[in-house]
């Protein structure tokens, strides 16, 4: 039976129980804890007072008063406001990380020792902590100090090398893929770690991902292609190094993508253009052909896509049985019905805004499902809540509260 993930039979989620207090901004860390948060972990996100995470700035566009961007990561959080410059910040900070069993951090390398907070010393309290750090280059080597953006992770990986027209400047992923790779790894990683804790020896460790390296593992097969030949790839715009036709072509009114990824494919691919003088021409008779002819084969396939609409060509080739499509932009994306069903498009209530609409988690479980319970949170909105869970008094707030600690 197909569809078990489609309707979980329990409202119980993965990380239900699990506390995970995240000292991260921006976009790497926030990533990594809303995936946390959306498997059931209660997020604590920490931020200074004088404005929190800086991407509540980063606007236009904006949701009412609220950075889009901020609020595009940031769900299923409780913001609680802290200023770590100060040693009665820190001490507060110690409290949640003694009762925290994830940690995720991203200041600049070495920061979080200058503040007696790093995974050495809050591990001596908490020995099941696990204590994520994210950088741009990692903890250790001659870069290590080097500030980091995710355009440049995308450049010192080789993304940039292999992205872009073949003849045109290297281009930067349309995302930030970097920062969002990064984050994936970070949460693969914290997962794996709490494993360990639950069926090792109990404790928590350290872990170190860095944007750079995530980026190098991306690279994969272009990796392999350079290992194996000495020649690094370059760029090849929407085109396959080792598989043709598999690439974007222009229409009469826009872009229709075709996948001709195996044999069998080509000849059904032919008929869909009415081509079937091409399935037996021998400089495209198997796979290794068009790619050694590639330019005569794009110039052929250039004029015939350019007779039909885009909708006309996806018709065919679907008929055809060759996997095809448009190039969807995000209105596109989001009225597809396969990512309505898909549950990728949701909304969640807003304390000031009323509704945000955002994608969906695209981890999908029979019996723990992954949810959006709780709207990206206003600065310091939830302060007082977890600082009173965690034990403080009103008076003891109100203290931290007048001394502009919180």
């Amino acid at each position: 039976m197909t569809g078990e993930a489609q309707t979980p039979d329990s409202d119980e989620q993965p990380l239900d129980g699990l506390t995970v207090l995240d000292a991260s901004r921006v976009l790497v860390g926030p990533f990594c804890t809303m995936q946390l948060g959306d498997l059931g972990a209660e997020v604590i996100k920490i931020e200074r007072p004088d404005g929190g995470d800086q991407t509540r700035g980063w606007h236009p566009p904006t949701y009412g008063d609220e950075s889009a961007y901020y609020v595009s990561v940031n769900r299923n959080k409780r913001s609680l406001t802290l200023n770590l410059a100060s040693e009665e910040g820190r001490d507060v900070f110690r409290d949640l990380a003694s009762e925290a069993d994830v940690l995720v951090e991203n200041f600049r390398v070495g920061k979080m020792e200058d503040w007696n907070l790093d995974y050495e010393t809050l591990s001596e309290e908490n020995p099941e902590l696990v204590y994520c750090s994210l950088s741009g280059y990692g903890e250790w080597g001659p870069h290590k100090d080097r500030p980091a953006y995710d355009i440049m992770m995308q450049a010192e990986g080789g993304l940039m090398s292999i992205t872009g027209e073949e003849d045109g400047p290297p281009v930067r992923v349309g995302v930030a893929i970097a920062d969002i790779g990064a984050g994936m790894y970070a949460t693969q990683a914290i997962l794996a770690a709490l494993f360990y804790r639950e069926f090792g020896d109990g404790t928590g460790q350290k872990i170190d991902v860095s944007l750079l390296d995530g980026q190098v593992a991306w690279m994969t097969y272009m990796a392999s292609y350079y290992f194996a030949t000495d020649d690094p790839p370059g760029r090849m715009g929407s085109k396959h190094p080792t598989i043709a036709p598999y690439q974007a072509f222009e229409t009469s009114d826009g872009y229709v993508v075709v996948a001709t990824a195996s044999e069998n494919l080509w000849p059904k691919f032919c008929r869909g253009l009415d081509r079937e003088d091409l399935i037996d021409d021998e400089r495209f008779a198997v796979n290794a052909d068009r790619v050694e002819n590639r330019s005569e084969l794009d110039r052929i396939l250039d004029e015939e896509f350019a007779q039909y609409s885009t909708a006309e060509a996806v018709a065919r080739m679907e008929e055809a049985g060759v996997p095809a499509s448009r190039v969807r932009d995000m209105e596109d994306v989001f009225e597809n019905p396969q990512v309505q069903a898909r549950n990728m498009h949701q909304e969640v209530d807003h304390p000031t805004i009323g509704t945000v609409e955002m994608a969906g988690s695209p981890m999908h479980f029979s019996r723990t499902p992954t949810a959006i319970d709780r709207h990206p949170p206003l600065l310091g909105e939830h302060t007082e809540e977890v600082l009173r869970e965690f034990g403080y008094d009103y008076g003891t707030i109100d203290e931290l509260d007048e001394n502009d600690i919180i």
